[in-house]
């Protein structure tokens, strides 16, 4: 009679989108251990929609320990301090020591400066809820500011980055403008200026030209003004400073500009390529046959000898590869070579303005618009937060108006 192999136990770091998919899918062939220092999950690609007032935080957040519910998957709230590779444990912050025998590192990413100076001290990044609503304070703080002075101060708003995150932000920041703020106070909002800096000759690069040039104009028609080649030099109180010598003004600077690995990945002693865990094509990483990683953490180069781009679909993707290749090991079969499938990109510029590319289908304006918001309300975790986000969007949509400009960084 053969013998049934026991299940691994298998601890796996972080709870964004790669982690939780992963802790499911192994979830009737390992014990699996899932570690996050947040009790929650934040649904990064609407946290945008929090910073301006589109979205209450609630619904970007839901509780990991009600998305594992009767799977028998164990939670634990730490960070990892330490891996001892010998043992094959892991310590947490909390002091409490976990045995594996297989780890996934799925940390995720942080905040990329580029060693721009003033970036930490000046400006504001977007990786997390509390950032989400400091932003919003500030933007309705300084709006509160020009509503007691009626002259012609200017208020700017600039988003430096010219990716899908900076420009649904700048765009959302002008709807807020135009809608809500004008119908608050006309003159306050008439004088908020709205800019969005790339580096580069065009936003959404990783777009066709046409759909670039297409996002570009729907912001400008929104009032944003895009600027192009303008690489930044350093973040200062209230301005920018620009390599050509020139200078923006900007009461709030909102950081978009990139990502970096989650600098807790190096504590643990592992292979660094960057600011990433270096890995095999198995996802493995290299030198620890016993250690996998995946997501924005991990340095997995493309077929177009690049880095895979740090974005939900890849996490997700490798989630399931590897969940794959556990069970391969315990079955004693040989491991696959992961290959990531490219399901095409969106972004949203404002009502009723986004793009959509799908290989060769292009699609901008109304449809696209509807494609990005079922997509997204589809991979929301939890019903309270799809309701809650459908309820808010609405509103939104049949009002122009957001009932979450409230001020909630003090007492």
């Amino acid at each position: 009679m053969q013998k049934t192999p026991q299940k691994p136990r298998v601890v796996i770091l972080g709870a964004g989108f790669g982690g939780l998919t992963a802790a499911r899918a192994l979830v009737n062939d390992a014990h699996v251990t899932l570690v996050d220092r947040h009790n929650f999950q934040t649904f990064l690609p609407l946290l945008y929609q929090v910073s301006t007032a589109g979205l209450a935080a609630d619904h970007v957040a839901h509780p990991i320990r009600g998305a594992l519910r009767k799977t028998g998957i164990q939670f634990r709230m730490g960070s990892p301090i330490s891996v001892d590779h010998k043992n094959r444990t892991i310590k947490l912050d909390s002091s409490e020591v976990l045995e594996f025998d297989y780890l996934v590192v799925a940390l995720g990413s942080a905040t990329a400066d580029f060693g721009v100076p003033g970036v930490t001290e000046h400006a504001l990044g977007m990786k997390s809820v509390n950032e989400a609503l400091t932003i919003r304070a500030e933007v309705l703080r300084r709006f509160e500011d020009l509503c007691r002075f009626e002259d012609d101060t200017i208020f700017s708003i600039s988003v430096v980055g010219g990716g899908p995150t900076g420009v649904e932000m700048a765009g959302a920041f002008a709807e807020l403008v135009r809608g809500p703020l004008k119908h608050d106070q006309a003159h306050a909002a008439a004088h908020i200026k709205i800019n969005l800096i790339e580096a580069g000759p065009r936003i959404l690069p990783m777009f066709s030209e046409k759909l670039s040039a297409h996002g570009k104009k729907d912001l400008e028609k929104l009032g944003v003004t895009v600027h192009l080649n303008t690489a930044v030099q350093a973040i200062k109180p209230r301005k920018i400073e620009i390599k050509d010598g020139s200078t923006i003004a900007s009461e709030v600077t909102i950081w978009a500009a990139g990502v970096q690995g989650e600098p807790a990945g190096a504590l643990l002693n592992l292979p660094l390529v960057n600011t990433r865990i270096d890995v095999d094509q198995t996802l493995q990483v290299k030198h620890y046959p016993h250690i996998f990683a995946i997501g924005d953490i991990a340095g997995l180069v493309g077929e177009n000898g690049r880095m895979l781009p740090m974005v939900a679909p890849v996490a997700m993707q490798q989630a399931r590869h590897v969940a794959k290749q556990i069970k391969r090991l315990t079955a004693g079969q040989e491991l696959k070579p992961f290959k990531y499938i490219d399901k095409g990109s969106m972004a949203t510029i404002g009502r009723h303005k986004a793009i959509v590319e799908v290989k060769k289908l292009r699609l901008v304006g109304i449809p696209a618009w509807y494609a990005w918001l079922w997509l997204h309300l589809f991979y929301l975790l939890g019903g309270r937060n799809k309701i809650g986000t459908m309820a808010d969007w609405t509103w939104n949509y049949l009002t122009f108006d957001r009932g979450n400009r409230h001020i909630m960084d003090s007492l």
